[in-house]
This record gives C-alpha cells, sequence and structure tokens, in this order.
C-alpha cells in the first residue's frame, strides 16, 4: 500500500496522443500544515494545457493531468492555515509553489521566484510526485496559492480569470493603466479579452488591435474604446505615439507579425509587453526599433497573490464577466474542446463543469 493519498482526474498518457484522455487514479503530495485541500467544482480550459500536453513548450511529465483554472471548496486545511476555512469556495491558479522567503517572494514577485512550480507537470520536492492539474477530483497546494473567491463571482465566470485573468491584470497594473492611460491589446482571443474587460475596469482609454476586422464586434460589446486591423493599409501611421502601453497576446511571431509597427504606437518610454508564449515563433528585433520613442520591450508572467486578490475584488465590484462557454467534464468532451481550442473555435474562454457527474458528489 502507497503512503500517498489517490485522486481521480482525466490524464493525457503522452504527446503523441494528445487528445486522448484517460480517467484514472493517481498519487497526490503529503498533506501539509499549510495546505488547503479543494474539491474541484470547475475548471478553465487554457492554451497552456494544450503546448504541455502536446509538447510544443518540450518535454513533460506523463501521463498528466492538466487544467490550472480551477474553482472549488475547502474539504481539508492544515493546522497553520489561517486564509481559508473548511467549506469556502476558493480558486487555484497556474501557480502552486515558490520559495516564499526569497527576494522576489518577499517584493510581491512569487510567480518569478526561482524555485517556483507549476500546478501541473512539476515535480513536488522530496517526494518524486508528478503534481497534476484541475481535471480531475481534487486538488491540494499550499494557502499562499489559494483564493477566497468573492461572493458576488460565478464559478463558471471566475475560473478564468484565475490565469488567463491574472495574466492580463498584472501587466495592466504594473505598467500604470488607469484614468489618463491609452492601452491597445494586441489579439482578441482568451487572453486578450481580458485584456478589454480589466483594462476599462481600471479607467483606461482601452483599444483592440487585430488582423482584420471579424472581431470587432465584439470588442466594442466588451467596451473596447476603438479597434484596429493590421490588414488595414496604413493601420499605425494615424496612431503613432499615442499610446502609453502596448500588450501582446499573440500566440505566433512569424512574418506577419508587425513588431515595428506595434512599437511605433507607443508614446516616449512607452511599453510593449508580451504575454503570450509561442512555442517556435522567434522576434527579429533592432535597436533601431527603439529610438523613435525611446520605447521598451518586455514580457510578463502570471501575477501575484496581492493582484490576484485585487482582480477577483475589482470583478466582483465592477461585474465582470468572462465570455465562457461550460462543457460537462468526461473523456469526450475533453477531446474534442481541446481539438475546438486548437482551431480558435471558442469565444472565448472553455470551462470544464459537472465534476459531481465524473466523480461523484
Amino acid at each position: 500500500m502507497s503512503k500517498y493519498d489517490e485522486y481521480e482526474g482525466f490524464q493525457v498518457d503522452s504527446s503523441d496522443n494528445y487528445t486522448t484522455f484517460t480517467k484514472r487514479k493517481f498519487y497526490t503530495k503529503p498533506f501539509g500544515d499549510y495546505d488547503v485541500e479543494l474539491k474541484i467544482e470547475c475548471c478553465g480550459v487554457c492554451s497552456s494545457d494544450i503546448h504541455t500536453i502536446n509538447g510544443g513548450w518540450g518535454r513533460n511529465n506523463f501521463p498528466l493531468t492538466v487544467g490550472h483554472e480551477i474553482v472549488g471548496k475547502a474539504l481539508r486545511v492544515g493546522p497553520k492555515v489561517t486564509t481559508v476555512k473548511v467549506g469556502d469556495r476558493v480558486g487555484v491558479g497556474a501557480q502552486s509553489y515558490s520559495c516564499l522567503d526569497c527576494r522576489q517572494c518577499n517584493n510581491d514577485n512569487e510567480t518569478y521566484c526561482s524555485k517556483q512550480l507549476d500546478t501541473y507537470g512539476s515535480i513536488w520536492p522530496d517526494t518524486g510526485l508528478v503534481a497534476q492539474g484541475g481535471y480531475s477530483s481534487h486538488i491540494r497546494t499550499h494557502e499562499h496559492w489559494v483564493f477566497p473567491i468573492p461572493e458576488a463571482l460565478s464559478s463558471e465566470i471566475v475560473a478564468p480569470m484565475l490565469c488567463a485573468g491574472i495574466t492580463l491584470y498584472s501587466p495592466l497594473v504594473r505598467n500604470g493603466a488607469g484614468p489618463g492611460k491609452k492601452v491597445a491589446i494586441v489579439g482578441l482571443g482568451g487572453l486578450g479579452h481580458f485584456g478589454v474587460l480589466f483594462g476599462k475596469a481600471l479607467g483606461a482609454e482601452t483599444w483592440v488591435i487585430s488582423r482584420s476586422h471579424a472581431k470587432e464586434a465584439d470588442a466594442l460589446n466588451m467596451g473596447a474604446d476603438g479597434f484596429l486591423a493590421t490588414e488595414d493599409k496604413d493601420w499605425n501611421v494615424p496612431h503613432k505615439m499615442n499610446f502609453d502601453l502596448v500588450i501582446s497576446t499573440a500566440n505566433n511571431f512569424g512574418s506577419g507579425f508587425d513588431l515595428e509597427g506595434y512599437l511605433s504606437l507607443l508614446d516616449v518610454h512607452g511599453r510593449f509587453v508580451s504575454t503570450g508564449f509561442p512555442e517556435d515563433s522567434k522576434l527579429e528585433i533592432t535597436p533601431q526599433m527603439f529610438g523613435p520613442n525611446g520605447c521598451s520591450f518586455s514580457a510578463s508572467h502570471l501575477g501575484s497573490r496581492k493582484e490576484m486578490l485585487a482582480m477577483l475584488q475589482l470583478a466582483a465590484d465592477k461585474g465582470i464577466k468572462s465570455w465562457v462557454e461550460s462543457v460537462p467534464i468526461n473523456e469526450a468532451n475533453l477531446s474534442t474542446t481541446i481539438k475546438r481550442l486548437e482551431k480558435n473555435d471558442v469565444h472565448y474562454r472553455f470551462c470544464m463543469v459537472d465534476y459531481d457527474k465524473a466523480f461523484g458528489a
């Protein structure tokens, strides 16, 4: 008999058949003094899940249960837990561990900790066990990575915010998005639509940049103040040096990615921030691209606990709602959902639901 507890989840066995899910039991890490154990209610579907199981981001530890936009009820809390009590509705995002003691962790930058571990696919310290994600019956992790959910937010609406939402909220607030600022979001997809929703909620003038006009109506319905399509001739010319911040959610940096055009939109010392992590694409950058306006290029990764709690409260206060399609979780629906997401056949996030039917009450 194993010394480890067991959960049950839908797992992928290799990147060769990454759209095939098998329901089985797996071991989970020992329960610690600061841990919270959740019975999962629902879980958002993120492009990161696909990049992981298809091998696009490199080799991984199979068999693997992905999913890191998790909402559930706290079933058990460790004796030293102070932030959650049994019965609370809580969420877990894409990160589940950091040292909580280094310079980064002590400055609300724990997502940049050199010892940070992802919610799934990582090896738990001192156990050798592979961390499994949210397409499963339960999850347990340190309280720092467990977030109380405001009552005003429904579970299916809030789940996609726990990765995609925070991925856009963090660079917005860290780069001063608010009243008097002008922000452009490149790409209106699962990430980009949160850029619009949170940019507007923070008070910034918020525009969308897309390849075509196909999503212009959606952007305006989300509250966008303006829309640019890069297929239009001289799309950027009337808007040069008019934006304080450009946040890119692009998942491809191929030949059609007009970085110089995006940089030209920025005011003096404006910032271009990349939140997408394409599998293979590479950017060609020259110093001359940054000279005309002294702009800068950077990236952003998730967000801190402090930012997560502030984002959730903002969403509750402003009535922000993810554009989400709910899908009952089972083997066939997971396979179909992953295939649809690969084709961008979603407006704009998926959330797996009906966990009681899959795993029992």
